[in-house]
């Protein structure tokens, strides 16, 4: 038996260490900036230095500055996205100095931030340091999402409402979870396991999870189950980790013809959802006109009488909007932390659904949780999980979603999809064997897909003979160079094979994944060199495993990096990395890496045999193109 106490207080030490993580990164990052007044920085969160450009309002009234940077060749892939704090800094003799004022990304385009700032008083303080210094912009602290969670938790744990309790106590592990039964759905245009996924989301009364291995459906799936609910529920709450995960799913729902509102920073929404943002509506709401007179009169120095009464009449004003938003919604729809925004307090629903509930922290979860029932989770706790900064918080559990531990401790709740709709089978099996038990096929309209009748899905150029070199770069990542060359010369072998003009009137596009930025940086600076890929760059997507998850292509170049006499393969154990870049790929699948550094590892050795078998596995020797 689970002590709920002892279990949430243990969530919100663990919090706290990712919090305190947090801050001490960023004073490093603050502390390491001061070596060169007159030097540049491109990191993933900082630009220095910037010139200040246009001060606007955006369409929500909010003051916006301009930031301009250079593009240097070796531009990093940025960590700055839309809605995303802030800070401003400039050098000084002793190190970075950093300005009071928190800002938020708003739009990021090619050397250029747009932040929105508090007030005009912080943009012209910006403004007046900026005229005596250069500034960096760097990444700051959400610290918003840290209050959130702990506040949840303390919450959940607090909490005697007797349905919250009983989902409470299914999900620490305490009682077991139970089942209505319902008469057999049917969704004709669905796969069997999709259908039976749905049936017992309907079908559970605390928890259900959908597990959506690679190109399964998992959001199709959470769409009709969402769907389907409505059918006996006014209205449900859809949740998950990260804005464009949201909206994803939002959309996939909108597009179905149901009325979704959508809570949370309009910055960080995708512009088709805009228009269904709560700020949106509300303001187009027909009651809107007149409390923006009243509110102007009220600015304009109304007193008394008249001013007691506008404020009444302005606060009804308010309640009946919000109130009218949230009852034309059937679904309403934010992130996990976006859950407890203000006007969503005393909001209850019967079902929350989580997507992506395996890259979720469990402390956001409890946010969302607080308000439902039950509780769907869609995911894949065999791709990425969420990014936990401190090793101490990871190790003691934080790295661990509560859809894992809803998978271990009640198997029963779990759905499994089991037909894949991306990859060419020949791809699909390994990952299939090693993650998921060996229950995934493919659909035949995928199974056989391949670029060229004449290719292999599978191949692995094995640099072990070329004595390749690892660098570290930048502190924390890695690059490979020889390696590098090798992935550059390999595509335009393969497109050359296919033909350039197949590629174009096919649209045949190329993913090229590596685990290391400082990897993926040089790649990009490699292909920018060769005039040969000029006209097909549209067509080439190079990037990092995780900037890869939920993407897919046509061909995947995986390139690994690592090679050492050592058999040191750094964060490569992590093999749900390895499950997401392979499982990108929808016909071909090229793995470029030293297979005597990695073999030493279980995977690595079972998946060159794999290849061996099924695919063509080339080695690559010194100062010849001699291939066996």
């Amino acid at each position: 038996m689970t002590n709920t106490g002892a279990y949430f207080a243990r969530l919100r030490e663990l919090v706290a260490l990712e919090l305190e993580e947090e801050r001490q990164s960023y004073r490093r990052s603050l502390e390491a900036k001061g070596a060169s007044l007159t030097g540049t920085i491109q990191e993933p969160g900082c630009r220095y230095p910037v010139r200040l450009g246009n001060t606007a309002y955006n369409p929500m009234g909010q003051l916006t500055l301009e930031l301009r940077y250079e593009v240097g060749e070796d531009e990093v892939e940025l960590d700055f996205e839309p809605g995303k704090p802030v800070t401003l800094f400039h050098m000084t003799d002793s190190g970075a100095k950093e300005l009071p004022h928190q800002c938020y990304v708003e739009h990021v385009g090619d050397g250029l931030l747009t932040v929105s700032v508090p007030n005009k008083a912080a943009a012209q303080s910006i403004v007046d340091t900026a005229a005596r210094h250069l500034l960096g912009v760097q990444l700051g602290i959400d610290n918003t999402s840290f209050r959130v969670m702990t506040e949840a938790l303390h919450e959940a744990e607090r909490k005697d409402d007797e349905r919250f309790v009983r989902l409470r106590d299914v999900l620490v592990g305490n009682k077991p979870p139970a089942f209505r039964s319902l008469p057999q759905l049917s969704f004709p245009w669905l796969n069997r396991s999709q259908q039976d996924a749905i049936q017992r989301a309907v079908e559970a009364q605390q928890v259900a999870v959908v597990h959506g291995p690679p190109g399964t459906g998992k959001t199709t799936t959470l769409v009709e189950a969402v769907i389907e609910t409505l059918q006996r529920e006014t209205q449900v709450l859809v949740c998950a980790p990260s804005n464009a995960a949201v909206d994803w799913i939002s959309e996939q729902l909108m597009r179905r013809g149901i009325h979704v509102l959508r809570v949370g920073n309009p910055l960080r929404m995708s512009d088709e959802m805009l228009d269904c943002s709560y700020e949106r509506r509300y303001s187009a709401h027909p009651d809107y006109h007149e409390l923006w007179n009243i509110r102007k009169t009220l600015r304009s120095g109304a007193k008394g009488e008249q001013a007691h009464r506008l404020r009444n009449r302005e606060t009804e004003l308010e309640i009946k909007i919000n109130a009218d938003l949230f009852e034309q919604a059937r679904v309403v729809s934010s992130t996990l932390i976006g859950s407890a925004y203000h006007i969503m307090e005393r909001r209850r629903f019967s079902t929350l659904f989580i997507d992506e509930a395996a890259q979720a922290l469990e402390p956001a979860c409890w946010a969302a949780i607080l308000k439902a029932d039950r509780v769907v989770m869609g995911g894949d706790h065999q791709q990425l999980p969420p990014t936990v900064k401190s090793m101490a918080a990871a190790k003691g559990g934080l790295a661990e979603t509560l859809m894992q531990k809803v998978v271990v401790r009640w198997p029963q709740c779990v759905s499994l999809l089991d037909t894949q709709y991306r990859m060419n089978s020949d791809i699909m099996a390994f990952p299939s064997r090693w993650f998921y038990g060996g229950q995934l096929k493919a659909a035949p309209e995928a199974a056989t897909r391949q670029v060229s009748p004449l290719d292999t899905p599978l191949m692995w150029i094995d640099t072990a003979l070329l004595d390749t070199a690892e660098h570290e770069v930048r502190g924390s990542s890695r690059s490979n160079a020889d390696e590098a060359r090798l992935v550059i010369h390999t595509l335009r072998d393969y497109i050359d094979m296919l033909s350039p003009q197949k590629v174009e009137s096919e649209r045949v596009d190329f993913g090229i994944i590596t685990p290391y930025r400082g990897q993926a940086r040089l790649l990009r600076r490699l292909l920018k060199m060769q005039h040969y890929f000029r006209k097909l760059r549209r067509h080439i997507t190079v990037g990092t495993v995780d900037g890869f998850q939920g993407q897919e292509r046509d061909v995947i170049v995986i390139s690994l990096v690592r090679s050492n006499a050592d058999g040191q393969i750094g964060f490569l154990r992590d093999l749900r990395r390895m499950n997401v870049a392979m499982t990108r790929a929808r016909m071909k699948l090229i793995i470029v890496g030293n297979a005597a550094t990695l073999s030493r590892h279980r995977f690595y050795r079972e998946l060159t045999e794999h290849i061996k078998e099924h695919g063509e596995f080339i080695e690559i020797k010194p100062d010849t193109d001699e291939k066996n």
